[in-house]
């Protein structure tokens, strides 16, 4: 699944020679109209004039959750949205302050998560509403995981997909993204460009992680789709919240 204007591919090379670039929801079909009331398709304006974006999602009526390398000189989000040509149900909310994670790194992608304060509050109701987070990692896998997003659907275009999409991941055992502090799936079925920042939902229909990056594997094979451990983000989350409520 991917948006309306293509995200710029980030292709860094790892020590271990992997290619590592923004995310991008291939496969998948349509999700059922405001089945996902939590969801944010992010509008962000670039420094060079240009419109790219990103996914995210509530927290509650003040905060989005998004991914940190979805930075931008500004932005505006999308709430209560299916179709993104139907303005008539669609909430837009600019946004006050960005919060990116304050270890996120720009080469690993690691610590890939961002808040973002809204400048007025989500009006809630049935088609807009926070999703509650995972709250802790025990180490084993969560089971049973969705990503949606506006992103590209396939290869070859250049648009967000009009209408929300999503798809079904089976998380992967991987060493190196548990000690990077990411989950990871992998195949032909996966987050697209302009899905980055979405949330991956997972057992109890909670938020487990933020949709970061991808590797292709220096060896070949499919790409490893890597999604920020919300469980490990959990203090900073909620500290960053509070600090800026306060100075309210």
């Amino acid at each position: 699944m991917s948006v309306h204007c293509i995200l710029a591919i980030l292709i860094l090379v790892l020590t271990h020679d992997d290619q590592v670039y923004s995310a991008k929801i291939m496969g998948g079909h349509e999700a059922v109209p405001h089945s996902r009331p939590y969801m944010v398709l992010l509008e962000r304006n670039m420094s060079d004039g240009q419109k790219k974006y990103c996914g995210g999602f509530l927290l509650n009526e003040d905060f989005v959750m998004t991914a940190a390398h979805c930075h931008a000189k500004s932005y505006k989000v999308l709430l209560g949205a299916h179709n993104v040509n139907s303005n008539s149900e669609i909430q837009y909310i600019s946004v006050e302050q960005a919060f990116p994670h304050k270890h996120f790194n720009d080469t690993s992608y690691v610590n890939d998560v961002m808040l973002l304060k809204l400048r007025t509050k989500a009006n809630f109701n049935e088609n807009v509403t926070a999703i509650p987070l995972a709250s802790h990692d025990n180490g084993t896998l969560p089971k049973s995981c969705i990503l949606a997003g506006w992103g590209r659907t396939d290869k070859n275009s250049k648009y967000i997909s009009p209408t929300l999409m999503e798809t079904s991941v089976t998380l992967i055992d991987n060493e190196k993204c548990t000690m990077e502090n990411f989950y990871c799936s992998q195949g032909d079925t996966g987050p697209a460009e302009g899905d980055s920042g979405g949330p991956l939902v997972c057992e109890d229909g909670k938020a487990f992680g933020v949709v970061s990056s991808a590797v292709t594997p220096h060896s070949g094979g499919s790409d490893i789709y890597r999604y920020s451990k919300i469980p490990d983000s959990r203090n900073w989350i909620f500290s960053t919240i509070g600090n800026a409520m306060i100075k309210v």
